[in-house]
C-alpha cells in the first residue's frame, strides 16, 4: 500500500494517497480521476537520526533495550 502524491487537474489541488492494488485514485476535494501522479520528495537530510534517537531514549526509559545493536548496549544496562 504505498502512499503517492497526486495533482488534481479538475481542482488545482495536490495531495498524498494511501493507493491499494487495483484502486483508481481520486482526488479527495472533487472526486475527479483526471490526477498526474508527482515525484515524492525524501526525507529532509539528518531528521531520521534524531527520530531514531528519540524512540531509543524513550524505549530505554520503558525498559526495552531490543531496538538495540550489541555494540550499543554495553553502557546501557
Amino acid at each position: 500500500m504505498p502512499l503517492f502524491d497526486y495533482h488534481c487537474t479538475a481542482c488545482d489541488k495536490t495531495f498524498e494517497l494511501l493507493v491499494f492494488s487495483g484502486e483508481i485514485p481520486t482526488c479527495p476535494t472533487c472526486g475527479s480521476t483526471e490526477l498526474e501522479k508527482q515525484i515524492s520528495l525524501p526525507a529532509p537530510q539528518g531528521k531520521s537520526g534524531k527520530i531514531i534517537a528519540a524512540g531509543r531514549q524513550q524505549a530505554a526509559k520503558e525498559g526495552h533495550f531490543s531496538n538495540y545493536k550489541s555494540s550499543e548496549l554495553k553502557g546501557k544496562l
